[in-house]
Protein backbone atom coordinates (compact mmCIF):
# COMPACT_ATOMS: atom_id res chain seq x y z
CA UNK A 1 0.00 0.00 0.00
CA UNK A 2 1.31 3.46 -0.85
CA UNK A 3 1.43 6.50 1.37
CA UNK A 4 1.38 10.22 0.53
CA UNK A 5 4.07 11.61 2.78
CA UNK A 6 4.68 15.31 2.29
CA UNK A 7 3.72 18.53 0.59
CA UNK A 8 6.13 21.45 0.40
CA UNK A 9 5.50 24.90 -1.01
CA UNK A 10 8.09 27.51 -1.96
CA UNK A 11 8.01 29.88 1.05
CA UNK A 12 9.32 32.79 -1.04
CA UNK A 13 6.35 32.75 -3.40
CA UNK A 14 4.89 36.19 -4.06
CA UNK A 15 1.22 36.78 -3.26
CA UNK A 16 0.34 36.52 -6.99
CA UNK A 17 2.31 33.33 -7.31
CA UNK A 18 0.86 32.02 -4.05
CA UNK A 19 -2.53 31.62 -5.71
CA UNK A 20 -0.90 29.63 -8.48
CA UNK A 21 0.96 27.63 -5.85
CA UNK A 22 -2.29 26.76 -4.08
CA UNK A 23 -3.72 25.54 -7.39
CA UNK A 24 -0.51 23.62 -7.99
CA UNK A 25 -0.77 21.97 -4.56
CA UNK A 26 -4.35 20.97 -5.43
CA UNK A 27 -3.01 19.58 -8.71
CA UNK A 28 -0.37 17.65 -6.76
CA UNK A 29 -3.00 16.21 -4.43
CA UNK A 30 -5.17 15.03 -7.33
CA UNK A 31 -2.10 13.52 -9.02
CA UNK A 32 -1.02 11.78 -5.82
CA UNK A 33 -4.50 10.28 -5.39
CA UNK A 34 -4.39 9.02 -8.99
CA UNK A 35 -0.90 7.51 -8.60
CA UNK A 36 -1.87 5.97 -5.25
CA UNK A 37 -4.87 4.23 -6.87
CA UNK A 38 -2.68 3.03 -9.72
CA UNK A 39 -0.11 1.58 -7.32
CA UNK A 40 -2.87 -0.16 -5.37
CA UNK A 41 -4.36 -1.65 -8.55
CA UNK A 42 -0.90 -2.89 -9.61
CA UNK A 43 -0.19 -4.15 -6.08
CA UNK A 44 3.00 -2.07 -5.91
CA UNK A 45 4.39 -0.44 -2.79
CA UNK A 46 5.56 3.15 -2.83
CA UNK A 47 5.68 6.38 -0.90
CA UNK A 48 4.44 9.48 -2.71
CA UNK A 49 6.03 12.86 -2.06
CA UNK A 50 4.47 16.06 -3.39
CA UNK A 51 6.46 19.25 -3.79
CA UNK A 52 5.94 22.49 -5.67
CA UNK A 53 8.70 24.44 -7.40
CA UNK A 54 8.77 26.88 -10.30
CA UNK A 55 5.00 26.76 -10.66
CA UNK A 56 4.92 22.98 -11.14
CA UNK A 57 3.82 20.12 -8.98
CA UNK A 58 6.49 17.43 -8.61
CA UNK A 59 5.30 13.96 -7.67
CA UNK A 60 7.95 11.47 -6.56
CA UNK A 61 7.23 7.81 -5.97
CA UNK A 62 9.87 5.90 -4.03
CA UNK A 63 10.12 2.61 -2.20
CA UNK A 64 12.59 0.48 -0.29
CA UNK A 65 15.27 -1.42 -2.20
CA UNK A 66 13.32 -4.69 -2.28
CA UNK A 67 10.23 -3.11 -3.86
CA UNK A 68 8.91 -4.07 -7.26
CA UNK A 69 8.46 -0.36 -8.06
CA UNK A 70 11.44 -0.57 -10.43
CA UNK A 71 8.98 -2.09 -12.93
CA UNK A 72 7.57 1.42 -13.41
CA UNK A 73 10.84 3.38 -13.33
CA UNK A 74 11.91 2.94 -16.97
CA UNK A 75 12.03 6.37 -18.69
CA UNK A 76 9.41 5.52 -21.32
CA UNK A 77 7.09 4.10 -18.67
CA UNK A 78 7.53 7.18 -16.44
CA UNK A 79 6.75 9.48 -19.39
CA UNK A 80 3.60 7.52 -20.20
CA UNK A 81 2.50 7.52 -16.55
CA UNK A 82 3.18 11.25 -16.37
CA UNK A 83 0.93 11.89 -19.37
CA UNK A 84 -1.83 9.69 -17.93
CA UNK A 85 -1.53 11.50 -14.60
CA UNK A 86 -1.67 14.90 -16.31
CA UNK A 87 -4.84 13.82 -18.12
CA UNK A 88 -6.39 12.62 -14.87
CA UNK A 89 -5.58 15.95 -13.21
CA UNK A 90 -6.93 17.91 -16.17
CA UNK A 91 -10.15 15.86 -16.12
CA UNK A 92 -10.62 16.48 -12.38
CA UNK A 93 -9.57 20.17 -12.25
CA UNK A 94 -10.43 21.38 -15.73
CA UNK A 95 -6.98 22.97 -15.98
CA UNK A 96 -3.96 21.98 -18.08
CA UNK A 97 -1.35 20.22 -15.95
CA UNK A 98 2.42 20.65 -16.14
CA UNK A 99 3.23 18.29 -13.29
CA UNK A 100 6.43 16.27 -13.30
CA UNK A 101 6.40 12.63 -12.21
CA UNK A 102 9.44 10.77 -10.92
CA UNK A 103 9.39 7.06 -10.15
CA UNK A 104 12.27 5.48 -8.28
CA UNK A 105 14.75 8.27 -9.07
CA UNK A 106 14.34 7.98 -12.84
CA UNK A 107 14.40 11.78 -13.30
CA UNK A 108 17.74 12.09 -11.48
CA UNK A 109 19.14 9.31 -13.64
CA UNK A 110 17.91 11.09 -16.78
CA UNK A 111 19.44 14.37 -15.53
CA UNK A 112 22.83 12.64 -15.32
CA UNK A 113 22.37 11.23 -18.84
CA UNK A 114 21.52 14.69 -20.16
CA UNK A 115 24.62 16.14 -18.48
CA UNK A 116 26.73 13.50 -20.29
CA UNK A 117 25.06 14.35 -23.62
CA UNK A 118 25.80 18.04 -23.10
CA UNK A 119 29.41 17.26 -22.14
CA UNK A 120 29.86 15.28 -25.38
CA UNK A 121 28.23 18.03 -27.45
CA UNK A 122 30.44 20.70 -25.90
CA UNK A 123 33.50 18.54 -26.59
CA UNK A 124 32.46 18.44 -30.28
CA UNK A 125 32.19 22.24 -30.33
CA UNK A 126 35.53 22.67 -28.57
CA UNK A 127 37.05 20.32 -31.17
CA UNK A 128 35.95 22.68 -33.94
CA UNK A 129 32.29 22.03 -34.73
CA UNK A 130 30.18 25.15 -35.11
CA UNK A 131 27.21 23.52 -33.35
CA UNK A 132 26.07 20.22 -31.90
CA UNK A 133 22.51 18.91 -32.17
CA UNK A 134 21.10 16.57 -29.54
CA UNK A 135 18.47 13.88 -30.03
CA UNK A 136 14.79 14.89 -29.94
CA UNK A 137 13.40 15.03 -26.40
CA UNK A 138 10.48 16.30 -24.35
CA UNK A 139 10.05 19.99 -23.54
CA UNK A 140 10.96 19.29 -19.92
CA UNK A 141 14.20 17.57 -20.91
CA UNK A 142 15.02 20.37 -23.38
CA UNK A 143 14.57 22.89 -20.56
CA UNK A 144 16.97 20.89 -18.40
CA UNK A 145 19.47 20.83 -21.28
CA UNK A 146 19.13 24.61 -21.78
CA UNK A 147 19.89 25.12 -18.07
CA UNK A 148 22.92 22.79 -18.15
CA UNK A 149 24.26 24.46 -21.31
CA UNK A 150 23.86 27.95 -19.84
CA UNK A 151 25.66 26.89 -16.64
CA UNK A 152 28.59 25.77 -18.81
CA UNK A 153 28.81 29.09 -20.66
CA UNK A 154 27.34 28.03 -24.01
CA UNK A 155 24.03 28.86 -25.72
CA UNK A 156 21.28 26.57 -26.93
CA UNK A 157 18.00 26.75 -28.73
CA UNK A 158 15.26 24.32 -29.63
CA UNK A 159 14.69 23.55 -33.30
CA UNK A 160 12.25 21.36 -35.21
CA UNK A 161 8.61 20.54 -34.73
CA UNK A 162 6.65 17.95 -32.77
CA UNK A 163 8.49 14.71 -32.06
CA UNK A 164 11.54 15.98 -33.97
CA UNK A 165 12.03 19.01 -31.69
CA UNK A 166 15.60 18.96 -30.40
CA UNK A 167 18.26 21.20 -28.87
CA UNK A 168 21.19 22.71 -30.74
CA UNK A 169 24.18 23.90 -28.72
CA UNK A 170 26.59 26.67 -29.84
CA UNK A 171 29.35 28.82 -28.39
CA UNK A 172 28.08 31.84 -26.48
Amino acid sequence: MSDVTETTIDPEATPAAAGETTETVDEGDVAADYIEELLDICDLDGDIDISVADGRAYISVNASGDSNLRLLSRPDTVSALQELTRLAVQTKTGDFSRLILDVGGSREQRQRELEKLVTSAIAEIEAGASAAALEPMSSYERKLVHDIVADRGFTSESEGEGRDRHTVIRRA
